[in-house]
């Protein structure tokens, strides 16, 4: 559970509403279901206008990441290419053919068996950036549908608390009851503005950085799968390899020579 995403949305939507009750008013007065489905309809429907359908699936697959959040798994992938690295170092890099089997990840399952078959370094980099930056242009066509949502909402709030004013105008000749008709048109636009805010650009900026963290992952696994290939020592492999982890420790291994 990402207690960061919990806590931000729940401090955010806690302080709004407490401020309306400090004001004086009730939580009832933004609870407007009508609202809600002039906001949220017209902006996924403008979503999927501008995305094809795939696309905005995945996006919306993608939400639970920002709540919940796979365990880390960099240390794991670091010390299997400091094992496949020191196998490689004693047997050569054809005894790795036997462990493909057992490797989960297939970018680094892919690389492997490139490197057995015996493809140059320099090959072996340009086929595997090539996987890394196709990847890359699909994953962040996910983002961008939540920033789309985030731009889409506002405006269509707006189109909400239009509709509501029009409804309002229409019976002018109860005057008691235009000023709470007001009101209540205009809870589609805090519907709208709120959405954007709280929602969905802070969710297109953490899904940023989770892609990000995926491609760092897989920038790590292709510089270690090139290391065993050029023969480099796995201690060398070892502190190459922990730059990419963000965090100045090391990943110990028997048989590191």
């Amino acid at each position: 559970m990402d207690k960061s995403s919990f806590a931000g949305l729940a401090l955010a939507v806690i302080g709004i509403l407490a401020g309306l009750l400090i004001e004086g008013g009730n939580i009832g007065q933004v609870l407007q279901p009508t609202a809600a489905m002039i906001v949220f309809g017209g902006t996924i429907g403008a979503v999927m206008l501008q995305f094809p359908l795939q696309t905005v699936l995945s996006a919306f697959r993608q939400l639970f990441t920002v709540f919940w959040m796979k365990p880390d798994t960099g240390d794991a992938l670091l010390k299997q290419i400091l094992v496949f690295a020191n196998k490689a170092r004693r047997s050569g890099i054809v005894s790795l053919d036997q462990d493909l089997a057992t490797v989960s990840d297939p970018f680094l399952k892919q690389a492997l068996m490139l490197a057995v078959d015996g493809t140059e370094p320099t090959e072996l980099r340009k086929i595997m950036e090539l996987e890394i930056d196709n990847n890359c242009e699909l994953e962040e066509r996910i983002p961008a549908v939540f920033e789309s949502a985030g731009g889409f909402s506002p405006t269509i709030g707006i189109i909400g608390a239009v509709m509501g004013l029009i409804q309002v105008m229409q019976h002018l000749d109860k005057m008691d009851e235009v000023g709470k008709g007001i009101a209540v048109a205009f809870v589609a636009t805090i519907y709208g503005v709120g959405a954007a805010n709280i929602l969905f650009l802070p969710v297109a900026g953490k899904l940023k950085i989770r892609m990000r963290e995926h491609q760092m992952r897989r920038e790590m696994l292709l510089e270690g799968v090139i290391s065993i290939l050029e023969g480099m020592n796995p201690r060398m492999i070892e502190i190459k390899l922990n730059s990419f982890l963000g965090e100045t420790k090391s990943v110990p291994v028997k048989g590191n020579a």
